[in-house]
């Protein structure tokens, strides 16, 4: 089951804190369709925020179809986001690890790598019109 944190310095509203952390553990393969997420009450208690705040997420993510709430059981994951096997992201992460660190050498800090990042992504996908693997994707 998923464990929810906040930032409260992120200026990201709560509720979608919640919703990206979802989608995060979806596209990780942490979260698989049938788990249940914590119940409001859950949540609520964990994190002392207004109960709404975690409904609105909940509602969010059903619009989106990712999650289904049954009366009286919970809130289940209905799909998944993940399109790399669990073995290829682990590659990936490994690299990207190491990118961290030879980034970290060169005296970027975490503003500069996530600039640094942020326009690589943006330049490739320019390039390649997308490709194949963004087809389906969301960015959270």
């Amino acid at each position: 089951m998923i464990e929810f944190h906040l930032d409260r310095r992120s200026g990201v509203a709560t509720y979608l804190q919640l919703v990206h952390q979802v989608k995060q553990a979806l596209r990780l393969g942490t979260l698989r369709p049938g788990d249940r997420l914590p119940t409001a009450r859950e949540v609520v208690d964990a994190l002392a925020i207004n109960p709404n705040t975690v409904l609105k997420a909940y509602r969010e993510l059903e619009r989106e179809g990712l999650v289904e709430g049954r009366p009286g059981l919970g809130t289940f994951v209905q799909r998944s986001l993940g399109g790399v096997r669990l073995a290829d992201q682990a590659a990936l992460r490994r690299g990207l690890d190491e990118w961290v660190r030879q980034a970290r050498r060169a005296g970027l800090d975490r503003d500069d790598m996530e600039t640094l990042f942020a326009l690589a992504m943006a330049d490739t996908y320019k390039a390649d019109g997308g490709g194949p693997a963004a087809a389906g994707k969301e960015t959270a």
